[in-house]
């Protein structure tokens, strides 16, 4: 088997429904979405094993394991991510990991040429990055991801700009009324966007490690808040 044509496993849980997918090379061959109450380690790798039943394959045939790497939920990217680790050690293929934003990006409608990207951050603050469409046709980052007041990122948002992700839905009262939207199916990260992503890091040789690959967080959570704030951090 070429590297262009891996048998991958894809692992999303950044929001309050995930995705187990498997996949060979740029074909994703089947998918099982999960629900809020699913997303935990005890549920996750029965699906996994299912998916893999399903294509006759083994933990040990696969060639490689994409993660989303947030931001989303806490506990979502946790159990998602150190599952990811934990098969990839136990059975030495790659770890490749994709920024939920990118793949959220990455599925943005053609004729969008720029884009904000959020999801909740809760106390009326969202996470928020740009990206603008590339020659190539490519989504790229044009600022880092940050934390801004839903009042302050309307400030300052690009007029132009469409608007995405699963933080959208809280706040769509406060939205212009001109505000270009994606569809709604396509604001949460879906497996064909983190395979797309996922591949291209694979094929370039990239690959991330098994121990330091963290979640991409921007602040604690709201329980290791409350333990900061009790002088217990």
């Amino acid at each position: 088997m070429s590297v262009e044509s891996p048998r991958l496993l894809i692992l999303e849980t950044s929001g309050r429904f995930g995705h187990v997918a498997v996949a060979r090379g740029e074909t994703l061959l089947a998918r099982s979405r999960l629900d809020e109450a699913r997303r935990q380690a005890r549920d996750l790798a029965p699906a996994v094993s299912e998916l893999l039943r399903s294509q006759g394959w083994k933990a040990r045939d696969l060639q490689g394991v994409i993660v989303s790497l947030g931001p989303g939920s806490y506990t979502g990217l946790r159990v998602g991510i150190i599952s990811a680790k934990a098969l990839c050690y136990a059975i030495g293929c790659p770890l490749v990991g994709v920024e939920t934003f990118a793949a959220i990006a990455a599925q943005a409608p053609a004729q969008a040429a720029r884009l904000d990207v959020l999801t909740d951050a809760q106390q009326d603050k969202v996470y928020v990055q740009p990206f603008a469409r590339s020659a190539d046709g490519a989504w790229r980052s044009t600022a880092p991801l940050s934390i801004r007041t839903v009042d302050d990122w309307l400030a300052g948002r690009d007029a132009e700009a469409w608007v995405s992700g699963p933080g959208i839905d809280a706040h769509t009262q406060r939205l212009p009324a001109a505000v270009s939207l994606v569809p709604l199916e396509l604001r949460i990260p879906q497996p064909e966007s983190l395979l797309r992503l996922g591949l291209e890091r694979y094929v370039a040789g990239e690959r991330d490690d098994v121990w330091t690959l963290e979640p991409i967080y921007l602040r604690p959570s709201s329980a290791e808040e409350q333990w900061q704030r009790l002088g217990r951090g």
